[in-house]
């Protein structure tokens, strides 16, 4: 009995500094994309580097025309692993750990889908390009004109 009434002030202790260590952390993830001072900067930075990497490769550039953005991202994801290592990182010290990894499996995978087609749709788009050059049927009636008016002045 003596010890138990010896252990209580230390299981009141525990529950108190559990309890308060809880209430530290938010309840919920973040929402990629959302303002965040530590996680906003961090999810660009992957994002930027998953574009371009997905721009360097011609795989991924296939996958993209496709609209298979997340298959883009991840023919190259390895070579943007220190920044979302940096995320999971981030987000696992504000919303405890594990917490990254899902975050990243999770709703930032789905972000990045959205995030990709709308930074990289442009640039796959064709584009019409303006040129001095007559387009290719009016120079050929332009020069038959030429030649019936070199032809008439001949004679």
């Amino acid at each position: 009995m003596t010890a138990v009434m010896r252990a209580l002030p230390f299981l009141g202790l525990a529950f108190v500094v559990l309890s308060s260590a809880a209430e530290a952390r938010p309840a919920r993830q973040h929402v990629p994309g959302s303002e965040h001072a530590v996680l906003a900067p961090l999810e660009e930075a992957a994002t930027a580097c998953f574009a371009e990497t997905v721009i360097a490769n011609p795989k991924a550039m296939r996958l993209a025309r496709d609209g298979r953005w997340y298959e883009a991202a991840g023919v190259t994801g390895f070579l943007c692993r220190p920044e979302v290592d940096r995320m999971a990182v981030a987000h696992d010290r504000i919303y405890g750990r594990g917490t990254g990894e899902r975050y990243f499996k999770g709703a930032y995978a789905r972000h990045l889908d959205k995030q990709l087609a709308a930074r990289l749709q442009p640039l796959l788009e064709p584009k019409t390009v303006a040129s001095a050059e007559p387009p290719a049927e009016k120079a050929a009636l332009g020069d038959a004109a030429t030649e019936s008016a070199a032809g008439g002045a001949d004679q």
